[in-house]
């Protein structure tokens, strides 16, 4: 399966359809705290808006929301699988991707046969305080050669240059949050992206 080489991470349907609007392809909706029905509205825009774009649309944790609003892709963190539904989920026909941070939670990540695996802190990252060190480029191409067929994306600390080398290194997909939404002209630094990962 061959996913786009560029996923960004969003907190709002509305930063979803900026992304889609310069030509993403594939971008995940991540809200952590917010009562349910902001949730479900925020999911359904979000789910619509790529649906009419035909961009993929990946529901972060979310897994009940998820399949009650006939997504498609679904991202567990580790803590998440504690909880999720697995069998439920694969029922509903979600393809998921997991987060893995180290060599225990790659194995436990690819017994569940995930349809991509991400790897991260690639480089040292502002988004949340991380207990693990930077991954960097080596462990980017020992992840890949463990993984095998299965897509491998990249995240922590990206920039398009970043983005580049961990691609070149291995990973199928490179991913991207605050270098976008911090940056005073998103939408430029997404078509930058865009250019750099085509």
């Amino acid at each position: 399966m061959s996913l786009p080489r560029f996923y960004p991470i969003f907190e709002s349907a509305d930063w979803v359809a900026r992304a889609l609007a310069v030509g993403v392809r594939m971008v995940q909706l991540r809200i952590k705290d917010a009562p349910e029905d902001v949730l479900r509205a925020e999911i359904t825009r979000a789910r619509d808006l790529a649906q009419d774009a035909g961009a993929i649309l990946v529901v972060n944790d979310h897994w009940r929301l998820a399949i009650e609003l006939g997504c498609d892709w679904l991202h567990l963190g580790q803590e998440d699988l504690d909880e999720a539904d697995l069998s439920a989920i694969r029922a509903a026909g979600l393809r998921l991707g997991v987060s893995t941070h180290d060599g225990a939670e790659l194995d436990r990540a690819l017994s569940v046969r995930p349809d991509y695996v991400a790897l991260g802190p690639v480089w040292p990252t502002i988004l949340k305080k991380m207990p693990w060190a930077p991954q960097g480029l080596d462990r980017v191409a020992e992840w890949k050669r463990r993984v095998g067929d299965v897509p491998l994306v990249a995240i922590g600390g990206l920039t398009p240059e970043r983005g580049r080398a961990a691609l070149d290194a291995g990973a199928d997909v490179a991913s991207a949050v605050t270098d976008i939404t911090l940056n005073p002209d998103p939408e430029a630094r997404m078509r930058e992206w865009l250019q750099v990962t085509g």
